[in-house]
């Protein structure tokens, strides 16, 4: 019988042994995923009317402007992230007056609040804030089926939509009636 300090040595080296080969199929896998991305996004901007490129601060990040066909918001920031978690995230930051809208600076900025959870109830995209208190939508997508090629398009084409949420913002951002 082998003493539990045996034992703890035996399990602690294989798994410095194994660790280092999945996390290096993990990256791999995460890269495969940014460049199947990135062929999807060319493809598509041109059509939504999305400019992206690659975030060059963080090599699986790209970074999109949405700012034709807008009443409300001046522009519509486009964030999509492969994550180390086997998911793409989509985060879509309005701007309105040309600046990011902020529950912080927001004029009733629990009124901003109560609106975005009742907006995600109602919304394919859901909404939010981040550590800043930037206001968001966006969306998740899981890739343990594959990757969602027409998924993420349709969620790509349904933020244009978003803009009539930031209409029914208006009040709490800034006091102007709704449209």
């Amino acid at each position: 019988m082998k003493s539990p300090f045996a034992v703890r040595f035996i399990l602690l080296t294989a798994i410095m042994t194994i660790a280092p080969a999945v996390f290096a199929q993990a990256e791999v896998s995460r890269e495969k995923t940014r460049d199947r991305l990135s062929a999807l996004l060319i493809r598509l901007g041109p059509e939504l009317k999305i400019d992206f490129h690659p975030n060059t601060k963080t090599p699986f990040d790209y970074l999109g402007w949405l700012k034709d066909g807008l009443t409300n918001s001046t522009s519509f920031e486009v964030h999509l992230n492969v994550t180390t978690q086997q998911t793409i995230g989509v985060r879509v930051y309005p701007h309105y007056n040309n600046a990011y809208i902020n529950i912080d600076k927001a004029r009733n900025g629990a009124q901003l609040l109560r609106k975005l959870v009742q907006l995600n109830s109602s919304t394919f995209l859901f909404w939010g804030a981040d550590d800043t208190g930037d206001v968001f939508t966006g969306y998740t997508f899981t890739l343990e089926s594959g990757f969602p090629d027409e998924a993420i398009k349709i969620v790509l084409e349904s933020i244009r939509n978003s803009d009539k949420y930031v209409g029914e913002m208006r009040p709490s951002i800034d006091g102007s009636s709704a449209p």
